[in-house]
């Protein structure tokens, strides 16, 4: 997963125009495509810090469900429908993290 800054994008695709521009002409500068593996460097990097937090955010909602569930198993009769509420909820924002972690992977 890339994770690019607007100032990157803009850089990025600057270089890959010049490149292209250069390419057209047959006399390509190798420091063009070292300057863009070292913005796809560190955009990678970055990506792999927020695909990991996104992990430990998907791990955090897991167990607030299983946590809530277990709160609904050994709830006395009045507060059930609090106690089912808050399955609802937990598992509700597990979809939301993982759809955010499925969305980050295909990126």
């Amino acid at each position: 997963m890339y994770s690019y800054t607007s100032a990157e994008k803009w850089q990025r695709a600057k270089l890959v125009r010049k490149g292209f521009h250069q390419a057209l002409a047959d006399c390509v500068d190798p420091k063009l495509n070292t300057r863009i593996d070292a913005i796809d460097r560190v955009a990678a990097e970055r990506g792999q810090r927020e695909l990991n937090a996104l992990y430990a955010v998907r791990e955090k909602d897991r167990q607030a469900v299983a946590t809530a569930k277990a709160t609904l198993r050994t709830a006395p009769w009045a507060e059930r429908s609090a106690a089912r509420q808050k399955v609802r909820d937990a598992e509700q924002q597990l979809k939301r993290s993982e759809r955010a972690v499925n969305k980050a992977e295909r990126e």
